[in-house]
């Protein structure tokens, strides 16, 4: 996404608020996808996850008389977007990373095989991460978040999410060392 993406982000904002209620459909038609796909590493389920894209959009729509331009449209949807993932997890206390549900291409039988191995030692890897340490991950490498947005969405200290990356980092390496040619 470019700064000129964002200002139009903010441009269509305003224009919601201000009474054309139809142009919020640009803004949802821009970001369904990664909100659906936040939802997908969270309930694990496209049922939930769409349940759960919907309810975001909602939130979204009743709070944009709230967004105030301070940062960026994005990164202001992403936060509501996890805190409502999070609220929903602290209830059910499930949490899957986004890293389970990346497809791969398969090219050979062979290469998908030795794919699917790799998958699954990733993903079962992923998975014994702390919590916050997938979460952070997640944002950083599969939702392509700065440190910056990622302290807005999540509430961590800069400090802290690259210390979590780094630490989520030395323990995949680890623990998939005998992966590594």
């Amino acid at each position: 996404m470019n700064r000129g993406d964002d200002l139009d982000d903010q441009l269509i904002a305003a224009e919601v608020v201000s009474g054309q209620k139809n142009l919020f459909r640009l803004l949802v038609n821009r970001y369904e996808k990664t909100v659906y796909a936040m939802g997908l590493s969270f309930f694990h389920n496209t049922e939930d996850a769409s349940d759960f894209t919907q309810e975001v959009f909602l939130k979204v729509f009743r709070s944009l008389p709230c967004f105030e331009g301070r940062s960026r449209f994005s990164t202001w949807l992403y936060k509501i977007a996890y805190n409502t993932a999070v609220n929903s997890v602290n209830r059910r206390k499930e949490y899957q990373s986004l890293a389970e549900d990346k497809a791969q291409d398969r090219k050979t039988p062979e290469k998908a095989v030795l794919r699917d191995a790799v998958k699954e030692a990733v993903q079962e890897a992923v998975r014994e991460l702390p919590e916050r340490y997938r979460i952070c991950v997640d944002l950083f490498f599969f939702y392509g978040r700065s440190n910056l947005e990622i302290q807005a969405i999540t509430g961590y200290p800069v400090n802290t999410i690259k210390s979590h990356v780094f630490r989520a980092k030395k323990l995949l390496r680890e623990k998939l060392k005998h992966f590594i040619l």
